[in-house]
């Protein structure tokens, strides 16, 4: 079977796409299994973790003031990871949360978040939506 270039460089570029999404995965899995707590907006986005295989404790901003959310996980866990959605609701939240958890002697992983923003951005919105974007890539690409 001949490729074409495009089709040859597209199926390049999303093996490239799908194994930087694996690592920043793994990495999150990994944080998780040492202890790492993470915080989502929201239900949904805590069941896409949680399909993808994350073990450790989710925490969910809604419905939550970001002072008392950030006083409670300080108290509680060492490392914080923030994964709230990359769309302008969830870069305000994020900016909101970190905010708070550095006023109480916290230093927030975003790292994770920004990696994922900028591999996924024009795929998917949210974290609900990672999961399903996860699975659908590995199909695509026979992993």
């Amino acid at each position: 079977m001949t490729w074409g270039r495009d089709e040859h460089e597209s199926r390049a570029k999303g093996t490239y796409d799908l194994e930087a999404l694996e690592e920043l995965i793994a990495s999150l899995l990994d944080a998780s299994y040492q202890g790492a707590a993470v915080i989502v907006e929201g239900r949904r986005d805590m069941q896409s973790l949680r399909a993808l295989g994350l073990p450790g404790p989710v925490i969910m901003a809604s419905r939550r003031r970001a002072l008392d959310l950030a006083e409670d996980a300080a108290r509680s866990y060492r490392e914080i990871i923030l994964l709230t959605d990359w769309d302008g609701k969830g870069d305000e939240m994020c900016r909101t949360i970190e905010c708070h958890l550095r006023s109480v002697g916290s230093k927030p992983d975003k790292e994770i978040r920004s990696r994922l923003k900028k591999l996924v951005k024009k795929e998917i919105k949210d974290v609900e939506s990672l999961s399903r974007y996860a699975e659908r890539m590995r199909e695509q690409y026979g992993i």
